[in-house]
């Protein structure tokens, strides 16, 4: 046996015990050597870096999308709610004109059922059908109180545009300037909202103090004097 053949039969024999034993060799389980600089990557790693890669960026778009939509619908449902408290307000405002219009028609009945109160006979009062009516004025005015309508104060009350309509301005010597005198219509409100204003009558203050009469000075006489000495001239 040459040298050779031993050398081979001595690398040989430990391959065939572990495959006896199942054990591996010690060589087999040695990490592969890195590769040297200069020397390119295996290409197997190179694809998974790459791999990873375009994975980052399908990530990072994917991502940049989620906060796109999260965006548009964030936008959406906040027009949304903005819409739906718009749509109530209007709602409620239609809803608010409509019932105010309603009491409005209801005022002249009101001033009509108060006429015919004010100059009613004492000896009818009592009437059985005058008691009807009243009653029929009460259930009309408590439709109203039931809805919030209030008489507007007027007499005595400084003048407000706002509440009050002017019908006349008359001098006065018991009301102070710019007070109501007296009421010529009822006005109501409903809360802050005006349905009929007050017609009244409001004081300028105390009449103006007539001025004396000016008695004619001597100026004035003077043409008078001139006119008698050329009449007496004319008959000398």
């Amino acid at each position: 046996m040459t040298d050779e053949q031993e050398v081979k039969a001595g690398q040989e024999e430990p391959a065939r015990a572990a495959e006896e034993t199942g054990e591996v060799p010690t060589e087999a389980l040695a990490e592969p050597a890195a590769p040297e600089e200069g020397q390119a990557a295996p290409e197997g790693e190179g694809a998974v870096e790459n791999d990873l890669e375009t994975l980052c960026k399908q990530l990072e778009e994917v991502r940049a999308k989620e906060a796109e939509y999260l965006d548009g619908w964030q936008r959406a449902r906040a027009e949304l709610s903005n819409a739906r408290k718009r749509f109530q307000r209007e709602q409620q405002g239609a809803y608010a004109n409509a019932k105010a219009d309603m009491l409005v028609r209801l005022l002249p009945i009101i001033d009509d059922f108060e006429r015919a109160f004010a100059d009613l006979p004492d000896e009818l009062s009592d009437h059985t059908w005058v008691q009807g009516i009243k009653l029929v004025k009460q259930k009309a005015q408590g439709i109203l109180t039931q809805e919030g309508v209030k008489a507007i104060e007027a007499a005595g009350q400084e003048f407000d545009p706002l509440w009050h309509q002017a019908v006349t301005h008359e001098p006065s010597d018991e009301v102070p300037e710019g007070q109501v005198i007296a009421e010529m219509q009822k006005g109501y409100s409903m809360g802050d909202r005006v349905l009929r204003p007050s017609m009244v009558r409001v004081s300028s203050g105390p009449p103006p103090e007539p001025k004396p009469e000016e008695e004619p000075g001597q100026e004035e006489q003077a043409p008078g004097a001139e006119e008698g000495t050329e009449s007496v001239e004319q008959e000398s």
